[in-house]
């Protein structure tokens, strides 16, 4: 459903135009829809994974899904509203809507977080590849959930102190380095699997699993870089 309604958004984006940048576009509705979406059946698989008791996994899933829906959600609300989304204090409903969706990303990190810890853990019924895809994938997660909290920081202090319309304008400016390290969790473990699904025996993948996690780092460095100095 996230990913039908990103997929949906992306269409109206093409009928009806508009700007792709900026607080107010069908952008964010169209790439917040897709990214969740990948990310919660990401997040669902790679949780298989981990050393979990099939209660708490149900917990945290429920939890995750539910918060998807939930910023998703808001983020569409806004958007057919034609006011943005993020730390829009101008009426009482834009800023309780701006409050939810700061809500449900600590909600976010607080769930995320505990997976990553649990990854963390020793996990003799996985792989050594797949341990260390897991656990760098979490990672980059975690770096992609910070410079989102990040970016809502900025915007917000910059609204407190500053204007609003200078508030908008700035807090995307880590969006190139969220992008590529939320993915992460996605990438490096595929990768694993992918490895083992073709017979490469464990020693191969995990050298192999080890490159693409420099590789990836490296990418996650550059994107913080380039995004620091762009600001």
């Amino acid at each position: 459903m996230l990913i039908a309604a990103g997929l949906f958004h992306l269409a109206v984006f093409v009928v009806d135009g508009g700007p792709w940048e900026g607080p107010v576009s069908w952008r964010k509705p169209a790439t917040f829809g897709l990214s969740f979406g990948l990310t919660l059946i990401t997040v669902t698989w790679v949780a298989s994974y981990l050393p979990l008791g099939e209660r708490l996994r149900n917990v945290l899933l429920g939890v995750f899904a539910a918060d998807c829906f939930v910023e998703v959600g808001g983020i569409t609300l806004q958007a057919w509203r034609g006011v943005p989304s993020h730390i829009n204090r101008e009426t009482a409903f834009d800023s309780a809507v701006s409050t939810v969706l700061a809500a449900g990303g600590g909600v976010l990190i607080v769930v995320l977080g505990i997976m990553a810890v649990i990854a963390f853990r020793p996990n003799v019924g996985v792989s050594g590849d797949m341990r260390l895809a897991l656990r760098a994938g979490f990672v980059t997660l975690m770096i992609g959930l910070a410079t989102g909290a990040a970016m809502i920081a900025r915007g917000v202090i910059e609204a407190n102190t500053g204007s609003q319309e200078t508030a908008y304008a700035v807090t995307g400016f880590l969006k190139l380095a969220h992008g590529v390290s939320l993915h992460g969790v996605l990438v490096l473990p595929a990768l694993a699997w992918l490895l083992a699904f073709i017979g490469w025996n464990e020693m191969r993948r995990l050298r192999a699993v080890r490159l693409a996690t420099i590789a990836y780092g490296v990418a996650i460095a550059i994107a913080l870089a380039y995004s620091v100095v762009a600001a």
